[in-house]
Formats: C-alpha cells, structure tokens, sequence
C-alpha cells in the first residue's frame, strides 16, 4: 500500500554540463540525503561533449544549446542545472513545458538569504568572479553580497582531496576580510568539502546543488499535493 504523500515513478534530472566525471559523482553523492523513500528519483548526469570545465563566458555558452535539447527530450518531472553559471537557464525554462528547472547558482544565493546578512562565494577563478558580481547584480543582492575569492582551479580538480586547503583559505578570508557571514561553494565539484569548509570557516557553507534539488523536490512534491 502506497503510504500518504509519497510520490512513485517520478523523476529529478540533476545535469552537469562539464564532461568531468569526477564532478558529477561528486554531485551524486552530495544528493544522498535527499534520496527520499518513496519518493522522486534523483538522477545525475553529464553532458559527454561538452567543456571539462565552465571557465569562461564561452564555456558557458557553448552548452545552452545542447543542454536544451538533453531537457526537451527527457521525460523527467524537474530539471537541476549544476553548474554555478547557470548556463542556459533561461532557455531550459523555455523547452521545458512549465515543468520546473533549477539553476544551482540562482538556489544557492536564495538560501545564503536566509542563513545571514553577507554572503561570499568561493569561486573557480578570476573569470568565475566576473560571472558571478555579474548574476548578483542581476538578481538584485549587491547590498547582500561580501565579494567572490577564486581558487584558481578546473572544476575537475574540485572533487579531490588536494584543492581543500585552498578552499578554507578562500573562505577565511570572505569572512575576515571581506565580512560574510555565510558562504557559497561556486562550483558543483566543491561538493565534498562542505562540512570541512564550514568547520574552518566558522559560518554556514551552502553547497548549492543540494539547495537546488531540494527545490526541485519540493515542487515535484507539491504538484501532488491535494
């Protein structure tokens, strides 16, 4: 007997754009808690093609397209973009039929709303942090937001154990000289050092992909709701 309020053969498709395979089972193992009993499916992919990193503007743009059609045929009940560019996200929104899209970077600072009054982003690299005072000017947050420190990395370096310490050192310094009181991970491979992070940097640290499913789930969740 179905219990009530779980939700069966429904599906989250969690898509990261880059072709890293480090990042993307980074991602997936971050989506554990998430992975209801009874609930929506949660899975994960990449796009084989496309850049093993999003670095740059053109990297960005490069997988708008693609990522498009990987939605539009997909019979899934929601969508997660899991880039930290939010590549493309506009344009998934359109072919998705009214079905919800999630961009990590968008739920990612939502969240950091609620947790404090500044947050700082630890971002890719210097060209990570022209994309991102880019997004928070556009989402209105520029009296929210401390600032971006870059760790100068790929994103298939993210993942690893040897990135970590560069990681804290970013986040120490957000919050000692810059003023955040919570922090974001700018990228989706940053995944497995959260806990970490948060420790040494004595504040919330947001990892944006699981802020972002659980959105989407939530929206699944409730499309069912009476």
């Amino acid at each position: 007997m179905q219990q009530p309020g779980a939700v069966r053969s429904t599906r989250i498709l969690v898509i990261n754009p880059n072709s890293s395979r480090a990042v993307t089972a980074a991602i997936d193992a971050a989506l554990d808690p998430l992975r209801l009993a009874g609930g929506p499916a949660i899975a994960v992919t990449d796009l084989p093609k496309g850049p093993a990193s999003i670095g740059s503007q053109q990297d960005a743009d490069s997988v708008v397209m693609p990522l498009a059609r990987r939605i539009a045929a997909d019979g899934a009940d929601a969508f997660v973009i899991a880039c930290f560019s939010d590549p493309g996200l506009h344009t998934a929104r359109e072919v998705a039929g009214g079905r919800p899209v999630m961009g990590i970077a968008e739920w990612g600072l939502l969240r950091s709303l609620t947790l404090g009054e500044r947050f700082g982003i630890i971002a890719l690299s210097e060209g990570s942090v022209r994309r991102q005072r880019r997004m928070v000017r556009q989402m209105g947050l520029g009296a929210r937001y401390a600032g971006s420190r870059p760790v100068e990395a790929q994103a298939k370096e993210t993942a690893g154990e040897a990135i970590r310490d560069r990681l804290i050192a970013a986040a120490r310094l957000l919050v000692a000289r810059d003023g955040a009181d919570v922090l974001v991970l700018g990228c989706a491979g940053m995944a497995p050092h959260r806990a970490a992070v948060e420790r040494a940097a004595g504040c919330p640290v947001i990892e944006p992909c699981q802020q972002a499913v659980a959105a989407a789930l939530g929206a699944v969740l409730l499309k069912t709701a009476p």
